[in-house]
């Protein structure tokens, strides 16, 4: 079962019009990123509460937490990160989210990424061994520079970790962008570990960021026209 859900911070940094505009496009929920110029991990006790008020008021849920942990430097100090991750799992329960987006952190640039997988592989763990026991999946969004930037690493990250508490994102135009034709060069092999599906586009070459359907037939080709999100919690509908 498909549920459609949208960045409310690419709309407006005021959560009243993240919400008008998502309940005009007949949207029922939010990926809460950032709200009134705050990243979502920012937000005090009180702003939690006046989120989860509007959002009760408007009928609207929080598909995912679009938290940042994992955008650091693979040599940076994880200890923040786990922190962060802490109130992630937080903010989850209290917004009744079942996912927390995750990245695989960032490599030095020109370095052989295959030289950096065992602490890769060792953080991430990290991470997941955080949520263990907390009724939320982590979301490993495939982002450029990262380990986790082609489909190959993707995969190899999940398989070997291989946790159910730990899915990918799919962002096809992210993976244009890294030069990979996305459904042809990766989609079989990470269908298995799809929760989450990031509908964006983007030219080959370029890079540069399109809307769905205009990029070219390297990305979004046959989603459903329209810059959100589709989501579902139950792989077998991606």
């Amino acid at each position: 079962m498909w549920r459609l859900s949208g960045f409310g911070d690419e709309i407006a940094a005021d959560l009243g019009v993240q919400l008008d505009v998502l309940g005009r496009a007949g949207i029922g929920a939010l990926e809460l990123r950032g709200v009134w110029g705050k990243n979502v991990l920012a937000l005090s006790d009180g702003e939690v509460d006046r989120v989860a008020a509007a959002l009760t008021q408007r009928g609207i849920t929080v598909s995912a937490i679009a938290s940042p942990i994992g955008k650091i430097g693979i040599g940076d100090d994880l200890a923040p990160q786990l922190e962060a991750l802490r109130r992630a799992l937080d903010l989850a329960a209290r917004l009744g989210a079942p996912y927390v987006r995750v990245f695989s952190f960032y490599l030095p640039p020109g370095d052989d990424p295959g030289r950096h997988r065992g602490p890769v592989l060792d953080r991430l763990a990290r991470l997941v061994q955080e949520a263990e026991g907390a009724p939320v999946t982590l979301l490993h969004e495939n982002e450029r520079g990262i380990y986790g930037d082609v489909p190959a690493r993707c995969r190899d990250l999940l398989a070997a970790i291989d946790s159910p508490k730990l899915r990918a994102v799919w962002d096809a135009a992210n993976f244009v962008q890294c030069g990979v034709r996305p459904f042809t060069g990766g989609y079989a092999a990470l269908r298995p570990f799809l929760a989450y599906v990031h509908v964006k586009d983007a030219r080959l070459g370029s890079g540069q960021v399109m809307p769905v359907g205009v990029g070219g037939e390297e990305a979004a080709r046959g989603i459903p026209s329209i810059n959100g999100i589709l989501s579902s919690r139950d792989e077998k509908g991606v």
